[in-house]
């Protein structure tokens, strides 16, 4: 009987966990690697393959981890069964028909590709990323795309490699060098890697005598820090969707649901945008907080240089530690930065569905500026990651449930964000009005009483008194109005509003455009880019209004 409940018990906790990991961006560990391994060699490789495996795993304890291979003889399938050993699940990115690729196999090596492939979690022929073959041979033309897919889809790249340069354009040093140098001659589009956002993990494997160096020797080629802020960033977003209890209704029409690539960047896409409403909603949380204890501590401070109210210099020091304390908070939170990058992945993965659901092969990464490749350098990966398999078959009509619906969207969003504005500026007006009004009710004090000008008209028992009051009431509703007028400002309420207007009148420009012209790739290509640059700009002028006490 106990048996058995510890049974349905596990079973319910693995429901949860496979549905976390639903929402949950994979690390993809590209392969490459010679096709022949020294017998004394094998055993030592196979060793430092799993421990940089672990390594990882480790590292990055929030995350599903899937190795990307196309299953050429030795390095390839040395990785799998590694892979295999550790539970990470295998994607096969096959340089050809499966019926053709398999004549390269022969005795044992077939049987094991023949396994991995069996248990694979997706098996696809890669999409060639370059123009024909040209004077190359087919074969190493389609050996070549593999490794540019490979390169170009994962997160990190393990070379199973002995460090020379290549010779034939196709195999595991041209690999490396198009995860690092994006060296190769894509057919439209620019190369999505550099030795800026990728790295490689180089486990030395030697075809000949290398007296100076071990089989299985590690080493890390390309920008260490740039990939381990990616990996730590993806991990973090993949921690936090254990905080999503559900992720909404599905955006994607009907019939889309059978893809599930479409179905996993639709979660994703869902996902990142309620974990980035959360964000907000706490960075403003805080914008207020901090303008409130701003404004307390102008209140405190002229209580106590004007009105002698020592004791009030206690509430001066409460005040400026409270401040300290939202801005640590916020530094430590991340929220402003969360913020503003999750709805950057959520739109992103957004346009992406949508661009697979048209039957379109256009990747939203390659449409992004050069400015979102290097300040958001693991949403491209993400991207990248999450559009791994075969392209689509079949394309759908993307009017109404892309374009019309993202018009009708920035036209309800303009208005909310015109009310914002107008509740902004009136709050801001009033503050205003009560600063002029104070102003004036003091000169006219000053003139009646104080005997600025001329001898007081009026006989005011305790004539400092009140003029402390004034200064004091002056002195703090101005203050309120420059904090308030700060935190509306950081909020780009005018910005987003003329985005929200630009976009609404872009989206019935396009929507008469495929009216009039079809659902062609030029015009996917347009309106993906378009949506990508203004979430680009929005997120580079939010960037500014970081949160600290110099509000």
């Amino acid at each position: 009987m106990i048996l058995s409940l510890k049974s349905k018990g596990s079973s319910v906790r693995q429901d949860k966990t496979d549905s976390r990991t639903k929402m949950q961006i994979p690390i993809v560990i590209g392969v490459t690697g010679h096709r022949t391994i020294r017998e004394q060699d094998y055993s030592v490789i196979y060793a430092a393959v799993t421990k940089e495996l672990q390594r990882l795993r480790e590292q990055y304890p929030h995350s599903p981890f899937v190795m990307l291979s196309s299953l050429a003889e030795g390095g390839d399938l040395l990785c799998a069964d590694a892979a295999k050993e550790l539970g990470i699940p295998l994607i096969a990115a096959l340089p050809r028909e499966r019926e053709d690729y398999v004549q390269d196999f022969g005795g044992e090596g077939k049987a094991r590709f023949d396994r991995h492939l069996a248990a694979a979690k997706q098996v696809f022929v890669v999409p060639a990323s370059e123009a024909g073959p040209g004077s190359s041979s087919l074969r190493n033309y389609q050996f070549r795309q593999a490794g540019i897919y490979v390169a170009a889809h994962c997160h990190i790249l393990m070379a199973l490699w002995d460090g020379e340069p290549g010779r034939h354009g196709c195999g595991t040093a041209e690999t490396v060098d198009f995860a690092l140098k994006g060296s190769y001659n894509p057919a439209s589009g620019m190369c999505l890697r550099s030795e800026d956002n990728a790295a490689v993990i180089h486990i030395f494997t030697p075809r000949g005598d290398h007296p100076g160096q071990a089989a299985g020797t590690v080493r890390i080629l390309g920008n260490r820090e740039s990939v381990t802020q990616i990996l730590g960033r993806t991990d973090d977003f993949n921690k936090n969707t254990a905080l999503i209890r559900s992720s909404g209704t599905s955006r994607l029409p009907e019939g889309a649901k059978s893809d599930s690539v479409l179905t996993k960047m639709d979660l994703i896409s869902r996902a990142a945008g309620i974990l980035s409403r959360k964000a907000a909603g706490l960075y403003r949380r805080i914008l207020a907080l901090l303008a409130a204890a701003s404004a307390l501590l102008t209140f405190a401070f002229l209580m106590y240089d004007e009105a002698g109210a020592n004791r009030m210099i206690l509430v001066c020091g409460a005040m400026l530690i409270a401040a300290w304390a939202c801005q640590r908070y916020a530094r430590r939170s991340d929220c402003h930065r969360r913020y503003i990058e999750y709805r950057a992945l959520a739109e992103s993965l957004r346009v992406q569905t949508y661009l697979r659901y048209a039957g379109s092969g256009i990747q939203a990464a390659g449409l992004f500026s050069w400015t979102q490749q290097e300040e958001t350098a693991w949403i491209l990966d993400a991207l990248l990651a999450l559009t791994v398999g075969e392209t689509p078959k079949t394309g759908h009509d993307i009017r109404a449930c892309w374009v019309e619906a993202q018009r009708e969207y920035h036209r309800e969003a303009s208005g909310k964000a015109g009310a914002k504005l107008s509740t902004s500026d009136r709050i801001v007006n009033i503050a205003l009005i009560l600063s002029v009004g104070l102003y004036l009710s003091a000169v006219g004090y000053e003139l009646l009483c104080g005997g600025l000008i001329f001898r007081p008209a009026l006989t005011v028992t305790d004539v400092e008194l009140w003029r402390t009051v004034l200064k004091i009431l002056l002195g703090t509703i101005s203050a309120v109005t420059l904090f308030i007028a700060n935190y509306y400002g950081r909020l780009s309420l005018p910005r987003v509003l003329s985005d929200h207007r630009k976009m609404e009148r872009f989206y019935a420009s396009m929507s008469a455009q495929l009216e009039r012209r079809g659902q062609t790739e030029e015009l996917l290509a347009i309106l993906a880019r378009e949506e990508l640059t203004e979430n680009g700009n929005w997120s580079s002028y939010q960037r500014d209004n970081t949160p600290d006490i110099s509000l």
